[in-house]
Formats: C-alpha cells, sequence, structure tokens
C-alpha cells in the first residue's frame, strides 16, 4: 500500500470523526494532485486518529498485517521528512566545552 492509499483509508475509516476526515481529505487531495505532503500534515493525522480512537477502531477491524499496511506508509512517511532534533545541550559559544572556540579539544 502506498501513501495515498493509506490516506485514503484513514478517509473511509474517519467518518464519524471530522476532524481526522478533514485531515485524510487534505493529505489524499494533495497526493492525488502529485503534490508532496508536509510531514506535519501527516503528524497530525496519527495524532487525531489516536485521539480519536480511529486507530484502536481500525485495529480492531483489520487483521494485524492489514492494519500495519495501512498505517506504515503514514508513519514512514514522517519518520523519513520530520527533523531530527538534537536531546544534546548545545555548548555556549566561547566555553571550553565548544569545539569551536575551545583552545583545546577534546577537553581535558
Amino acid at each position: 500500500m502506498d501513501l495515498k492509499d493509506a490516506t485514503l483509508m484513514f478517509l473511509s475509516e474517519s467518518a464519524d470523526h471530522p476532524a481526522v476526515a478533514t485531515l485524510a481529505q487534505s493529505a489524499y487531495d494533495r497526493l492525488a494532485a502529485g503534490e508532496e505532503v508536509d510531514y506535519r500534515l501527516l503528524n497530525d493525522l496519527i495524532g487525531e486518529a489516536s485521539g480519536k480512537g480511529v486507530l484502536r477502531a481500525m485495529h480492531g477491524k483489520y487483521s494485524p498485517n492489514a492494519y500495519e499496511a495501512i498505517i506504515s506508509p503514514v508513519l514512514d512517511e514522517i519518520g523519513r521528512r520530520a527533523p531530527i532534533r538534537s536531546s544534546r545541550r548545545t555548548p555556549a559559544p566561547g566555553t571550553p566545552d565548544d569545539p569551536l572556540t575551545a583552545p583545546a579539544w577534546p577537553p581535558r
């Protein structure tokens, strides 16, 4: 299943949840027009679907393999496009911990 098919499945499964349906429709329309979909839209789609119980309903309705086939393209695209945020603390410029301005590197 590709990303366009996956968003169509989200759209069909979210008929009772307008917020999820709106996000799924927007993503599907962009993909159908040959445009790229921003990872934030897909992230919002997954978040809303999770919050409204759509993911839970899909998990109960489909086999585990089918469920994974539906959500994996969306999650994979988010994983490819979302920026990686560093959990490391950035050293202040001019401190001995800053590799660009430290008198000796690595610090002793």
